[in-house]
């Protein structure tokens, strides 16, 4: 019996066939018990948070709402950012328009200087016919110089009077302004560079000077004084207040 028994796939006489089928209907049950009960815990799930008041159409409801105010706060959030760099815009374009209108005005004062200058110099041209001889100021103007703190003073002296014989003298700048909050006055020395005292100048007709002037750091000018001595006794000396305008170089 013992062959026979191997031959058919026997242990014990029973068909391993059968175990096998027994076995996997115990597995499919377990399976599809799995199955039922997770289906039957998100039943109970869905239950309780419908009990709790949970309404899962409400909340996509809401969550559609929620997402259309999202995309109307971004777009006026956009609108917002484009209103705020025209805004930059226009502050910028009155900022510039600011500094014309001052750029403006300092070239109408400085203007209003020279014709005062020029004004000065045809008085001088009528007074010719005097008799006593003296020198005036035509033109003073001021542009940067080369250096650190440096300007040029372009001062222009006129004859006045009868042409007979050479005017010859000395000339010297004091400048008047602030410094540390605080009125202050420098004299001909403290302005050059070479701490000159006084400045020589000797012409027949007119004569055009450049002269060097340093400003001391820390310093604020405002008024240049020109004081013109002649070498002739007799005549007084003269004396003219400037303001301080500097003149953009082209």
């Amino acid at each position: 019996m013992d062959p026979l028994a191997r031959l058919l796939g026997r242990k014990d006489g029973t068909p391993q066939v059968v175990r096998q089928r027994a076995r996997g209907w115990r597995m499919a049950v377990l399976a599809a018990a799995a199955l039922i009960g997770l289906f039957a815990f998100y039943v109970v799930y869905e239950l309780g948070r419908y009990n709790a008041g949970y309404d899962r159409q409400a909340v996509a409801q809401q969550r559609t709402e929620l997402e259309v105010k999202i995309e109307h706060l971004e777009k006026a959030t956009r609108e917002m950012r484009t209103k705020l760099a025209e805004l930059d815009t226009v502050r910028v374009g009155r900022a510039n328009e600011q500094a014309e209108v001052a750029r403006s005005i300092g070239e109408l004062q400085a203007q209003v200087a020279r014709e005062a200058q020029e004004l000065a110099f045809y008085r001088g041209v009528v007074a010719q016919g005097a008799a006593s001889i003296g020198v005036k100021i035509e033109k003073l103007r001021i542009t940067p110089g080369t250096r650190p703190g440096g300007f040029i003073v372009h001062l222009s002296l006129l004859r006045t009077g009868r042409a007979d014989a050479e005017a010859s003298g000395t000339f010297e700048f004091t400048l008047d302004g602030t410094q540390g909050g605080a009125a202050h006055t420098l004299d001909f020395a403290a302005i050059t560079p070479q701490r000159l005292r006084e400045q020589r100048y000797s012409f027949r007709y007119f004569q055009n000077i450049d002269q060097e002037l340093v400003i001391p750091a820390g310093f604020k000018p405002e008024q240049l004084s020109v004081g013109v001595s002649s070498g002739h006794k007799e005549i007084a000396p003269l004396s003219q207040t400037f303001l301080w305008t500097v003149e953009s170089v082209p």
